[in-house]
């Protein structure tokens, strides 16, 4: 067996690391031109296009009819908290601090996730994984805590509610995961599982912007040019192939490994976001990215 071929699990997830921070960059843009409910609109119903594609393709449903009340109940709760409730906080986070501050701050996720699983579906936590959640919290800490100079008083680089906002999308897309594991019980097709989790999603959007009578802007946002092709990348790259690719790394390689590999997005953007919006990044940041991801890894150890 070749090298790629023994280790397919392995850059699956690298590749999902990549689409992840690309998806990242491009919503980062979008969401500063068209606003992160008219974002997460047009990429939701572009991505339940794509999910319906790819399952008519590959198992012959282009509608998880195949799914049972128990999975449409919990996928569909899935579906609106991870992504009505975390992306629409994760990306009004990216307008107010940036995508790279925000993707560090997703780092707590794996964290978060292990948390919820203990307290809704009774799945272990060592000792080994505190010390990965206070690594993680330390890096995140040094990232973006700043001391102006000697005697200086810690201070918060960051607007606290760019913050607040990517803590509120980590806790939408771990409790989301959780979610999903409880509604794919009975070995369902993890594909057909996240078309009901966008589809979910998305009508949720539907439902706040209907409320809120913000279909105008979102019509208005579909009219921009550039934020519909960065929206577009984002949802080809994000809920599309990243899911795919992430469920690909899953099935082929350990989920520790797999979980440690794609953890590593908040250091891949750091080039990305020096390159595309001219952004100055301190020795600090970068250590402290580095310390994170490998509270991570720690933590799949």
């Amino acid at each position: 067996m070749s090298f790629f071929g023994s280790h397919i699990g392995e850059f699956a997830a690298l590749f999902t690391a990549f689409s992840w921070t690309v998806t990242a960059v491009a919503n980062e843009t979008a969401s500063r031109r068209i606003g992160s409910l008219s974002l997460n609109i047009i990429r939701l119903f572009l991505a339940v296009f794509l999910l319906a594609v790819y399952n008519y393709m590959a198992r012959g449903y282009l509608l998880p009819t195949d799914a049972t009340s128990y999975n449409w109940f919990w996928l569909s709760l899935s579906g609106l908290v991870g992504f009505t409730f975390g992306d629409y906080f994760l990306f009004r986070s990216f307008a107010v601090i940036g995508s790279r501050f925000s993707m560090l701050i997703m780092t707590i996720v794996p964290l978060l996730t292990a948390f919820f699983g203990w307290v809704m579906i009774n799945e272990k936590l060592t000792l080994l994984h505190f010390l990965g959640m206070v690594l993680t919290f330390t890096g995140i800490s040094l990232a973006i805590f700043n001391r102006n100079g000697k005697g200086e008083r810690l201070s918060l680089k960051l607007a606290p509610a760019g913050i607040f906002l990517a803590l509120g999308g980590a806790l939408g897309q771990s409790l989301g995961l959780v979610l999903s594991k409880i509604g794919m019980k009975g070995s369902y097709d993890p594909f057909a599982a996240t078309q009901i989790r966008v589809f979910a999603g998305a009508t949720g959007f539907a439902v706040l912007a209907t409320l809120i009578s913000h279909w105008p802007e979102v019509f208005k946002g579909i009219k921009d040019r550039k934020a519909v092709i960065t929206t577009s990348i984002g949802a080809i790259f994000g809920p599309f192939l990243g899911v795919s690719f992430s469920l690909m790394a899953v099935k082929f390689t350990q989920a520790g490994i797999a979980s440690t590999i794609m953890a590593i997005v908040p250091v891949l953007i750091i080039v990305p976001s020096m390159i595309i919006y001219k952004e100055k990044v301190t020795l600090a940041e970068i250590v402290g990215a580095v310390i994170s991801v490998a509270g991570v890894a720690v933590f799949f150890i």
